[in-house]
Formats: C-alpha cells, structure tokens, sequence
C-alpha cells in the first residue's frame, strides 16, 4: 500500500505531458497568428463598412437629392462593393509585399515573366 507522501510517478508524467502540449499550443498561436487573425478581420471590415458607406450614400442621394429611387441606392452599393474589395486587395498586396521583404525575398514584379 503506498503512503500519501510517496511521489506519484503516473500524476507526474500526466503533468509533464500536460506541460508539453501547453507550450505547443502557445508556439501555435503565436503573435504572427494573433496578426494575421486581426488584418483578416480588418479586410472584412473594410468591405462590409464599404458597401454599408455606398449604400446609405446611396440612399441619401435618392431621398434627399436627385428624387429618383432607386438608381442612387444600386449605384452606391456597386461603388461601395468595388472600392472596398479594390482597397482590401491594394492593403493585401501591401502586407504580402512587407512579409516577403521580412523573410528575404523581394517582392515580385508585374508582367515579369520568363518565357522559354
């Protein structure tokens, strides 16, 4: 029969392992993830906030200016959902072009093909 104040050799390999999956789960979620994670939430809210702003500029003009619904509505909304995915894409290309400089790499240059 063993004493309480006997070392548990089963609790403390339960507790090493415990402690091992711990620090792999914080390396996995480092602060690059966390980054990644936020500028991908930023894009969403750039093209929702975007078609949102094209919508009720939309609506003003209709109510308010020119009279005639609902063209100013549908033109906002196409304006606000092309400049807010034309931003998100132009924000994209920035951020893949300062990860590559940080890795080493330079970023690519448009219509550089090699051709064989």
């Amino acid at each position: 029969m063993r004493r309480k104040d006997e070392p548990n050799a089963e609790a403390d390999s339960l507790d090493r392992r415990i402690a091992a999956a711990e620090a792999a789960q914080a390396r996995q979620t480092s602060g690059d993830s966390q980054r990644a994670m936020a500028q991908g939430y930023r894009f969403v809210g750039e093209v929702v906030g975007g078609v949102f702003m094209g919508v009720g500029l939309g609506w003003l003009v209709d109510n308010f200016i020119t009279h005639a619904p609902p063209w100013g509505l549908i033109i906002g909304l196409f304006g606000g959902a092309g400049l807010s995915i034309f931003a998100a894409v132009r924000n994209a290309q920035r951020m893949q072009n300062e990860a590559l400089a940080k890795a080493g790499q330079s970023p690519p240059v448009p219509g550089d093909q090699d051709e064989d």
